[in-house]
């Protein structure tokens, strides 16, 4: 027995020692050192968005924004650029005259009278009232500030007094010293139809609200016709020829429009014409001499005026646009 324990331990011992040199030599081993760590790489965080403006804060102005964007812009109000007021239209000259002047005296009547100015004497324009009409045409400058207007109206009788010498005096109370026996012409002188044409250019001072005043400046004529003397002395003979020649003048305008309703109006207009002189010739003025029996009648030649009318026109009236 002992001897196969013995042979057994032989056979066994080459094993272990084998085993136990390598539990040895793993053990002696030096340990592989662990790899190095790598470095770490720092990365900056992003960085933070701004703020945004509160929700509600900002939705009013994208709206509006938006609404801008998709808002259709008004279409433009077309202007009517013609317009027109009727009324009434009051003239009434601011007038004065030079004296008056014979001329082409020839024959008895250079025994009394003779060429040149009456000393005193005078003559005047009276005046009228007429219906009338405004047109008007808006222009299309400054914002249609500007406009042409004229007027139009019935023709008018404008009525030649006389003043002064003329009137209250013979034109001829002697010849060589003995009376004549022609009397004073008294007031009236001769009447002649008139136009005045006139074209003024228009500047409002408002464009808005329901009061529009306005300012003018312009030019006009006096055109006179169907001139005729008048004056019972100077028509008792024969008729004279009587002749007013066109005045032109300067025109000074001013004014208010009210809108009424919708498009009716109302207006009131002051036109002033200045530096209007018309000049007006009596030809064949023939005149009886009751105190001369020699002399039955004389040719006194003719009588010129030259008056400064300067009317003053005022008109008020209703009218529309269109």
């Amino acid at each position: 027995m002992r001897t196969l324990l013995a042979i057994a331990l032989v056979l066994a011992l080459p094993g272990i020692a084998d085993a136990d040199r390598r539990k040895k030599g793993r053990a002696n081993r030096p340990v592989p050192a662990a790899p190095a760590a790598e470095p770490e790489i720092e990365f900056e965080p992003p960085p933070a968005p701004a703020p945004e403006a509160p929700i509600a804060a900002s939705e009013p102005a994208t709206a509006e924004a938006d609404a801008e964007v998709t808002r259709v812009a008004p279409a433009p109000v077309k202007r009517k650029r013609f317009y027109v007021r009727a009324g009434i239209i009051h003239v009434a000259p601011q007038s004065s005259s030079r004296e008056m002047e014979l001329a082409d005296i020839d024959g008895a009547a250079s025994l009394a009278v003779e060429n040149g100015p009456i000393a005193g004497s005078g003559a005047e324009v009276g005046s009228a009232t007429v219906p009338g009409l405004i047109l008007g045409y808006v222009l299309p400058f400054l914002d249609d500030r500007l406009s042409l207007e004229t007027v139009l109206g019935v023709p008018f009788t404008v009525k030649f007094r006389a003043t002064g010498t003329l009137a209250n005096e013979s034109i001829a109370p002697t010849a060589l010293g003995i009376p004549t026996g022609v009397m004073p012409l008294g007031p009236e002188l001769g009447e002649a139809k008139a136009a005045p044409p006139l074209l003024t250019l228009v500047y409002s001072l408002m464009q808005r609200g329901p009061l529009r005043p306005y300012v003018g400046a312009g030019v006009a004529v006096l055109i006179a016709y169907d001139a005729k003397v008048t004056n019972p002395m100077l028509i008792e003979v024969s008729q004279p020829e009587f002749e007013v020649a066109p005045a032109p003048g300067l025109v000074f305008q001013g004014g208010l429009e009210a809108k009424l309703w919708k498009g009716i109006y109302a207006r009131l207009d002051v036109k002033f014409i200045a530096l209007m002189l018309a000049r007006a010739e009596v030809h064949h003025i023939q005149v009886r001499t009751p105190e001369l029996p020699l002399f039955d009648t004389v040719e006194v030649g003719t009588a010129k005026m030259s008056v400064w009318v300067n009317p003053l026109i005022v008109q008020a009236g209703l009218g529309l646009d269109f």
